[in-house]
């Protein structure tokens, strides 16, 4: 690392860079931006109400604060790149947490070269700034960057399923190379989080702690994010407080792992059966991981020193006391899925330069690099599409650049010298971890899911033609994916090829009778060929299979109709509709013996309505019954043969039952 420079010094370059004055009110400060992923603002609020977070509270009353607006799909890797470079995922080439080796097939985590745009650490140290990047997803190989960079495979993530010791991909997980040896004492593993330790966050005999580590294993995997999030808090203070560097950027990934494990259980009422097992075992994980975030808050805040801003923020947030509609899956805790996720995220500005009390106007991911960069004294680019958070900042003109000075950081191949940028470094990655990442096939490697995700953000751009022609490759590789034929249908509704749609969507539903996406683009081509009566049915289809998908639900209300289950029933069904309601919430708490007790009394009110059956099945299904719940199925069927979802549903549990002996 190059040594730090005398302020007066500082301040000389920056007057001669930026045409500025020298005084200390135009002068760049320092920053820390602390990521803590998942981290719900509703959540947030709520503790904070109960005054459960000190150092958030402090955040909100001496600093500046908003929900931050996400972006889809909400998946860490293309969420935290984004932040990180100030540019879409169409632009920074990240799109999914893999890529896959297109010799052998064989999946690999995303790597930093993957990354076709430079990041904010790119940027700063090409303009003689020291950074120090700890935890960061998509940061292995670790850059040739001016400081330090402590990449994601230092303490790795769930993707490393064989393990976190000895992996093969262990080169270059940190520039300057000697650094991992000065970080060796601060890196814990999984084994190392004894049971007195977890016990704040669990309840779980001291025995089950001598286990193997496992990921699948869900106390394990919750070892391991917890010794994560100690690791890189003690990595990033150390280079904070050793290093002075310009900037830090220190990621978490606890809170985020923690909900999806055991989010089902947060603030819940009383469960039965095998979900009140997991509550008296995990009930009290998701709340004490919050309160152990706010405490990494406290630990930054107290490092600060009066020329430093703070931004605290998560990528998304996260629907948390949700009981999963099939408490069955809830048997096996690993949730990991975006389904879970919310849009909004926090973000809290404290320190240097930041207005108290201030509330943030919709800020989004795009807007955190460019506001970095004006907070450190540089220009964000013309092609950076986000702003910086000024409302939230007291910025004098020349700091907040409200004309960009700079086209672009982009001067050709990425990790070149920027031209005649005093102190500018080599930020590629050194060329015999390029020979190592050769060898375990990344070089060869695409990301087909990604480029499915990628497929779907030009389409939410509106680059329609652009979108059909993706989809038709991914068709072509993959032709009997129901989910990339219905998304292709979308694209070339769009352009208006409404007949070449309609077959898409005809083959994706034959594929997967299932398909919600499938009967509401159907219902959205006959809505536009004239026929809203196809229309409506074709949108209820959808709601039958995903009663919680929103494009359907709306596009009925458009078309002034009622989604299934709001239409006009008789009064027996009217009320044995509310008694099943009644029987669902049991059951999603595992209570299945009150369940079948209600289910019993809506039956007497009702016994031809063809509901009751079908939630008996679904009963019966989750207390391992299957013959009980094949014949509750059959009789659902006897009642109403058109209904698609029952002979759906009873087709997935003849797959699977066991085949009969011989």
């Amino acid at each position: 690392m190059l040594p730090r420079l005398p302020t007066r010094v500082l301040l000389a370059a920056c007057a001669l860079a930026l045409g500025l004055g020298c005084g200390d009110a135009a002068a760049p400060g320092r920053v820390v931006v602390l990521g803590l992923d998942g981290m719900d603002p509703e959540a947030v609020d709520l503790l904070l109400s109960e005054d459960r977070l000190p150092n958030f509270a402090r955040l909100r009353q001496h600093g500046a604060y908003g929900r931050l607006r996400s972006s889809k799909p909400l998946l860490s890797p293309i969420l935290w790149t984004t932040i990180a470079t100030g540019r879409s995922p169409l632009d920074h080439g990240i799109t999914h947490f893999v890529a896959e080796n297109e010799k052998t097939g064989e999946e690999l985590p995303v790597t930093s070269q993957m990354r076709r745009v430079k990041a904010v650490w790119n940027i700063l140290s090409e303009a003689g700034r020291d950074v120090a990047v700890v935890g960061w997803w998509a940061t292995w190989p670790a850059e040739k960057v001016r400081g330090a960079m402590v990449s994601d495979h230092v303490g790795y993530h769930f993707l490393f399923e064989a393990g976190l010791e000895g992996s093969r991909d262990s080169v270059g997980i940190v520039h300057p190379p000697a650094l991992e040896a000065e970080i060796a004492p601060m890196v814990r593993r999984p084994g190392d989080v004894t049971a007195a330790e977890a016990a704040r966050f669990v309840d779980v005999p001291a025995e089950e702690f001598e286990r193997a580590f496992d990921f699948q294993d869900d106390l394990g995997h919750f070892r391991w994010a917890l010794a994560t999030a100690s690791s890189y808090r003690d990595i990033g203070l150390h280079l904070w407080r050793t290093r002075r560097p310009d900037l830090l950027l220190l990621y978490v990934e606890g809170t985020d792992s923690t909900s999806h494990l055991f989010g089902h259980l947060f603030r819940q009422p009383a469960l039965s059966g095998h979900l009140g097992e997991q509550q008296r075992r995990y009930g009290r994980a998701v709340e004490e991981i919050y309160l152990y975030a706010d405490e990494i808050v406290g630990d930054v805040l107290d490092a600060l020193d009066p020329d430093t801003t703070l931004l605290v923020l998560s990528d998304h947030g996260f629907q948390l006391g949700l009981a999963h509609e099939d408490p069955s899956r809830a048997k096996d805790l690993r949730r990991v899925s975006e389904r879970f996720h919310r849009e909004e995220g926090i973000l809290y500005l404290y320190g240097n330069r930041v207005r108290a009390g201030r509330r943030i106007d919709e800020p989004t991911l795009l807007d955190v690099t460019p506001t970095v960069l004006a907070l450190t004294g540089l220009s964000p680019a013309q092609d950076m599409p986000g702003r910086v958070l000024r409302e939230a900042l007291d910025l004098p003109d020349e700091l907040a650049f409200a004309t960009r000075t700079l086209a672009s950081y982009e001067t050709g191949e990425r990790g070149t010298e920027t031209a005649g940028t005093a102190g500018a470094t080599d930020t590629a990655v050194d060329p015999q971890i390029l020979e190592h990442l050769g060898a375990l096939g990344y070089l060869d490697a695409s990301s087909p899911k990604g480029d499915r995700n990628l497929a779907a953000l030009q389409f939410e751009a509106g680059r329609y033609e652009e979108a059909a022609a993706a989809y038709a490759r991914l068709v072509e590789a993959q032709p009997d994916d129901a989910g990339l034929r219905a998304s292709y249908a979308g694209a070339l509704g769009a352009l208006g090829r409404y007949q070449e749609s309609l077959v898409q969507i005809d083959r994706a539903i034959a594929l997967d009778p299932a398909n919600a996406e499938a009967h509401h683009n159907r219902g959205v081509l006959l809505e536009r060929r004239g026929e809203p009566d196809r229309a409506v049915a074709s949108y209820r289809d959808a709601l039958r299979f995903l009663p919680d998908y929103a494009p359907a639900r709306s596009a009925l209300a458009r078309l002034g109709a009622k989604a299934p289950g709001e239409e006009d029933r008789p009064d027996n069904q009217r009320l044995a509709a509310a008694i099943i309601a009644r029987a669902q919430e049991a059951a999603l708490r595992g209570d299945y013996a009150t369940a079948l007790e209600r289910l019993d009394e809506a039956e007497r009110l009702a016994p031809r309505f063809a509901s009751v059956p079908h939630y008996r099945s679904n009963v019966a299904f989750l207390m391992g019954d299957a013959e009980a719940a094949r014949a509750a199925l059959e009789r659902a069927i006897e009642l109403e043969p058109d209904n698609p979802l029952f002979r759906v549903n009873l087709q997935r549990l003849s797959e699977t039952e066991p085949a009969p002996e011989p």
